[in-house]
């Protein structure tokens, strides 16, 4: 491990990784702050409502987005080699059964999603802020929908380095969608709900754009070639790799999320959420600039791959390593200096900016840890290891981080601070133990495996 850190950095491997993973970077944060500005918008609405919108959007993450997020996963690793072995084709058909799983399961998260406010009372939650938490997502439910389709394309796109388009089809969604989100809560009977609702109308407008793209570009007319019926056949053996995927995420946003779940069962459960929230959606903004570098290290190393070049996959792997660690320096310093301006964008409260500025510290070291496992989670995608990452993110954070945050929280009444002491836990093992998987397989069996046509061939295999 220490030779390959040791080793000059491939200027050539940088230079694509900085090309790939840049755009994605701001493509990234540009689609999630669609979510973040509503709820600033909100949040000057008042307490309650900025506790309902964060509880929400948190609900809305830990039940349906990181699911779909983890959907789209599996096309990083069957278009990514897919692309490297030059099976064009078949990048289109695996976009198609992945659009078509996304869909299905979006009918039945919609379904859970009406059911929110009794669900929110079933784990305990305040009944105020459940009741403002249900209403905001029902506004939420068409842009679900939305949201898995457009997780897939970007995929698509991503694993063919086709990246500087979704900056300019991001940054003008969210450019449209804070006219509709002021416009919408400053001059509507709709307030509180039309935070929500914009939201759902900026993502469609997110996915009619991409899609146009897709069909009228000319460089995408060898891997879109419209429908195929053969989507239809994969579905069964697609989802097998999704599923995986899918877990994969999950596991990892439902302990951020269930740190706000248990913050709303602490004494002054208003400023706690909100708090927790507050840390919670700090840590998914910064994660969206770890997902460039991420998304980048997952296409470098399953092209690299599906083209018989596993030296070359792990060159590529090293170089985002050495990315991600000048991004964690750079996060902290921000961080460091900024916390107090940041927290002002989410609330006018006084107590809560000061009980945000004591967990920066703290917040600080998460980032920096969940950005190294963050690159070390888009290479497992790559090679297609996610039933390891399943097993080490189930271990990690349920077994050691989440009680560790519950005995400090609730036990010795480190309250907020107890939970993401016991956060922190998680990330530590969970980022030790994707790195000694990551140097101490042997990758260059990896060569004689090429993608083909066949799902059951893919990197499914590879991994075992």
């Amino acid at each position: 491990m220490i030779s390959f850190w040791k080793k000059a950095v491939d200027v050539e491997e940088a230079k694509k990784q900085a090309l790939l993973s840049l755009p994605l970077i701001l493509t990234n944060v540009s689609y999630s702050s669609i979510s973040l500005v509503s709820i600033m918008f909100a949040g000057h609405l008042g307490q309650l409502q900025l506790a309902g919108a964060t509880l929400a959007n948190s609900w809305a993450v830990v039940s349906g987005f990181a699911f779909l997020t983890g959907l789209s996963g599996a096309l990083e690793t069957l278009c990514g080699q897919g692309y490297g072995a030059n099976l064009y084709t078949m990048l289109g058909v695996y976009l198609q059964t992945s659009c078509i799983i996304s869909f299905v399961f979006s009918i039945f998260i919609s379904i859970i999603w009406f059911f929110t406010k009794p669900l929110l009372l079933l784990l305990h939650q305040d009944a105020k802020i459940s009741k403002s938490a249900a209403l905001y997502m029902k506004y939420l439910i068409p842009g679900l929908f939305a949201y898995g389709f457009l997780q897939n394309i970007m995929r698509f796109l991503q694993t063919q380095s086709i990246v500087m388009p979704l900056i300019l089809f991001s940054m003008i969604p969210l450019g449209i969608h804070i006219g509709i989100v002021y416009s919408l809560v400053r001059s509507t009977s709709l307030g509180f709900e039309g935070a929500a609702l914009a939201v759902s109308i900026s993502l469609w407008i997110a996915i009619i754009m991409l899609a146009a793209y897709v069909k009228l570009a000319k460089r995408l007319a060898h891997t879109w070639e419209g429908f195929s019926w053969e989507s239809l056949w994969l579905i069964v053996p697609y989802f097998k790799l999704a599923l995986s995927s899918a877990v994969m995420v999950c596991l990892e946003y439902w302990t951020f999320e269930i740190l706000v779940l248990l913050a709303g069962l602490m004494p002054d459960s208003e400023i706690t959420t909100s708090l927790t929230a507050m840390c919670v959606n700090t840590h998914a903004i910064t994660y969206m600039l770890t997902y460039g570098l991420s998304a980048a290290a997952s296409t470098r190393v399953s092209n690299e791959l599906g083209a018989g070049n596993p030296g070359q996959a792990k060159n590529a792997m090293i170089v985002t390593l050495k990315f991600s660690v000048m991004l964690c320096v750079l996060l902290t310093v921000i961080l460091g200096f900024g916390h107090r301006i940041w927290a002002a964008f989410f609330t006018d409260n006084p107590s809560i900016i000061t009980g945000f500025a004591s967990l920066t510290p703290l917040l600080a070291i998460s980032i920096a840890l969940d950005t190294i496992q963050g690159v070390l989670s888009g290479v497992t995608r790559g090679c297609g290891w996610q039933h390891l990452a399943v097993c080490i993110n189930l271990v990690m954070f349920f077994f050691v981080g989440l009680p560790i945050a519950g005995v400090l929280g609730f036990k010795f009444k480190l309250y907020v601070k107890g939970l993401w002491i016991g956060l922190i836990c998680g990330l530590v093992l969970q980022a030790t133990s994707l790195l000694l998987i990551t140097f101490c397989r042997n990758w260059s069996r990896f060569g004689d495996l090429p993608v083909n046509s066949e799902i059951e061939a893919t990197p499914v295999n590879v991994a075992c």
